[in-house]
């Protein structure tokens, strides 16, 4: 299991890839649905947040190891939500 601080720096990548996939993505497209893509990006920023926070306090009584295994198995679940929503935009 990686440290607290290696996720933290996973979760800020991964998230900060996202973003400016989102931007580039709305500025190369054709459609111009702001709504949608204001969206997009504020959901990235709510997921960043909240894993960073998650790492930062687990959930007493629960095994680490299986706090942070479903932690992982939610946060690529979310990140494929918003792949999906990117590529339909």
């Amino acid at each position: 299991m990686a440290n607290r601080r290696n996720l933290k720096k996973i979760i800020n990548y991964i998230c900060n890839d996202l973003f400016s996939e989102c931007i580039a993505t709305s500025l190369y497209s054709g459609n111009r649905k702001k709504d949608e893509i204001n969206a997009i990006l504020a959901s990235i920023v709510i997921v960043r947040q909240h894993y960073v926070c998650r790492i930062s306090h687990p959930e007493p009584g629960m095994p680490a190891k299986a706090y942070f295994k479903d932690l992982k198995a939610r946060l690529n679940t979310q990140i494929d939500e918003i792949t999906d929503n990117i590529a339909n935009i």
